[in-house]
């Protein structure tokens, strides 16, 4: 019988590896699985295996988990339980069709735990990079009330919304962002090249400079001379400008920052707000409590300063105010936004409403961001109008200057 090297992980989570005869890698499937071991990677003996490399390279060379597996994983699951594959079946079934070794192993993981009787959502909480504590809350709930295949679903809707979003807004911002570097290259360009060789002909000649040309000059030969210190004390702006976010205090007050930005803000925080009503829907009609739903909810809109606000209307709500008071006291909503909450409240749909108010600011997203680079135009074409400008005021002016006293010897 053929030999067949396999990867696999233990009852209790280790990584072991061997080798097993079988007639295909069915058969030692099977027998890996009646010992305990959930296998990763069965492939002949005869074949080049990953297994032979060493476990840390393993770990470093494991490609990364996206948002676009984890959706693909959420539909995928909710195909087959819908069709009545059982879960344990269906996992094993995406464990060997997926291509990303990393999710294949914690898929792999998720069995193991099946396998020793914790419950799918208790294993999803082990892999907090992968499912965040909102998704492991839909499952739990969906688990609980027999619709874990809708869960599922409702968790690939809402990944699907959230990262057409985001994309939305790279696609505004990368516009401006290639005109910004291209003018920094160009500013660059003209201090090391352009206007060193222009200051040694109007020395050689003697020139009278006027005050823009030597403003210019200056400026160059201050680049010149300083350029390691500007890369430098640019280097540990940056560095420091991380660190600063990265604490707690700094993270709010740059997610505070960005939803006032000029332009770009409001569609930001109108972004955020629509991820926050999609998520708080989902929720609530996956079965969540609502102060429960607003917990989780401010965990996963990405934005400290509004997860804040968030967290102050769950705080009022828990004391047994009413959702629109607590919205009105947020001071984030728009006035149309109220008051479909205070329908939605008093109607007992408030999930249907939160669904139309993330509908709302979906649309006026898409609208921002479809004006956004119309906006963007103007200001970035009159920068670079007046920075051409200056640079031919500041070059030219001195070439008519040696004209005319050419003209006159």
């Amino acid at each position: 019988m053929p030999a067949f090297a396999y990867r696999g992980r233990d009852a209790r989570g280790v990584l072991v590896s061997g080798k097993l005869e079988g007639a295909d890698s069915s058969a030692v499937a099977d027998q890996l699985l009646a010992i305990g071991v959930t296998p990763v990677e069965i492939q002949p003996a005869g074949e080049r295996v990953s297994f032979e490399a060493p476990e840390w390279w393993l770990r470093l060379s494991a490609p990364p988990i996206t948002d676009v597996d984890v959706m693909l994983f959420s539909r995928q699951m909710y195909a087959l339980l819908k069709a009545g594959v059982p879960i344990m079946r269906a996992l094993a079934g995406l464990q060997q069709s997926t291509n990303n070794r990393s999710l294949a192993e914690v898929i792999a993981d998720l069995r193991v735990s099946l396998d020793a009787g914790r419950e799918l959502s208790a294993a999803m909480r082990s892999h907090p990079k992968v499912f965040g504590p909102f998704y492991v809350s839909v499952i739990r709930i969906g688990e609980s009330t027999g619709e874990l295949d809708q869960s599922f679903n409702r968790m690939f809707e809402y990944m699907e919304f959230d990262k057409e979003i985001r994309d939305r807004i790279k696609a505004a911002v990368r516009y401006p962002i290639i005109v910004l570097v291209v003018i920094a290259a160009a500013v660059a360009v003209v201090n090391f090249a352009v206007i060193p060789a222009f200051a040694k002909i109007f020395e050689a000649q003697k020139v009278p400079l006027p005050l823009l040309t030597q403003l210019l000059i200056g400026t160059s030969n201050f680049f010149l001379a300083y350029w390691p210190a500007i890369l430098a004390t640019l280097a540990a702006a940056v560095f420091g400008a991380q660190m600063y976010v990265g604490t707690e205090n700094g993270r709010y007050q740059w997610d505070r920052w960005k939803t006032r930005l000029p332009l770009a803000g409001p569609i930001i925080l109108r972004a955020t707000l629509a991820r926050f009503a999609r998520g708080m829907a989902l929720a609530m009609r996956a079965g969540v409590p609502i102060v429960q739903a607003m917990s989780v909810v401010a965990e996963v809109v990405s934005n400290a300063h509004m997860a804040l606000r968030i967290q102050q209307m769950r705080d009022g709500v828990e004391r047994g105010e009413s959702v629109l008071r607590t919205a009105t006291a947020a001071g984030i909503f728009t006035p149309v936004v109220l008051e479909m909450i205070s329908v939605g409240e008093e109607t007992g749909e408030l999930d249907d409403l939160m669904t139309e108010v993330a509908d709302m600011y979906e649309r006026e997203v898409d609208y921002d961001i479809k004006n956004l680079a119309a906006n963007i135009e103007p200001i970035l074409t009159v920068a670079l109008g007046v920075m051409v400008l200056l640079l031919a005021l500041g070059v030219f002016l001195p070439i008519w200057g040696m004209g005319s006293v050419l003209l006159k010897k």
